[in-house]
């Protein structure tokens, strides 16, 4: 019997303590709800006046426009609640470039308003023209060739896919050929024939039907001195176009014959 009580008297304080621990836990973790101000600190482009759903949708649209987060150019720590974050701040040296381009989007539409452009409406410039989801608003081409100087091929093949995965179908690059068939152009002109021909295999793998892909890769092979390879692949490429005649003279050439077969 004594036995008994004791163990139900154990067990009431055990659940007493638990209570009281999740209730600890719940008081720590509950932070204030974050407000729009009615009245933002510290507009320098935007109307001192802005109401807060004017400011609550400039602000969305940032994030949407350029695929970032609020700690791209206020202070504050991802993940954390907005109420520890000092919006007023001008610590961050993007808040004023993010300024500056608004300056600049302004002053674009301005400058189309007073041309005379024909059409029945006027194209309105905003962040998500050029951005398209992206901080730096760059063709494909000019990424991978920053990723290219700074990391080599492998790391700029990587990029690539990386970014296919993530963007295609969003319009935010270009990812047809012509980006791709772009930058290894550029590679062959630094004499990087070998590298080239890594780009133009992505990108016949890309493009399996594209007579001037395969063209493109066989004159990397060319200039990598590959013979064998040029031949094929300007073989594939007359096959897929038999209008292709800059494939078919090049063939010609290889072979040393007097007609492209």
């Amino acid at each position: 019997m004594i036995l008994g009580t004791r163990v139900r008297t154990a067990c009431f304080v055990i659940a007493v303590i638990a209570l009281h621990s999740t209730a600890a836990v719940r008081a720590a973790h509950a932070q204030p709800r974050f407000e729009w101000p009615e009245r933002a600190k510290n507009l320098k482009v935007l109307p001192k006046d802005t109401p807060k759903e004017k400011l609550t949708a400039t602000m969305v649209g940032f994030t949407r426009s350029l695929g970032v987060r609020c700690p791209f150019c206020h202070v504050g720590q991802e993940g954390q609640p907005l109420t520890t974050f000092d919006f007023v701040s001008d610590k961050k040296p993007e808040k004023d470039v993010a300024r500056g381009m608004m300056r600049m989007v302004r002053d674009v539409n301005k400058d189309l308003g007073k041309m005379k452009i024909p059409g029945p409406s006027r194209v309105e410039v905003q962040c998500i023209t050029c951005h398209r989801g992206r901080p730096r608003p760059l063709t494909l081409a000019d990424e991978l060739s920053g990723v290219y100087e700074t990391a080599g091929i492998d790391s700029t093949v990587a990029r690539y896919n990386l970014l296919h995965d993530r963007f295609y179908g969003a319009g935010s690059y270009d990812f047809t050929e012509r980006s791709l068939n772009e930058f290894g152009a550029s590679l062959m002109a630094k004499g990087k024939n070998e590298d080239a021909v890594r780009i133009f295999q992505l990108n016949v793998q890309q493009n399996p039907n594209s007579s001037p892909a395969y063209s493109s890769l066989a004159d990397a092979y060319a200039a990598a001195g590959q013979k064998d390879l040029a031949i094929q692949n300007y073989e594939k490429a007359v096959q897929l176009e038999p209008r292709n005649r800059d494939a078919e003279e090049k063939l010609k050439k290889l072979r040393g014959d007097g007609a492209a077969k």
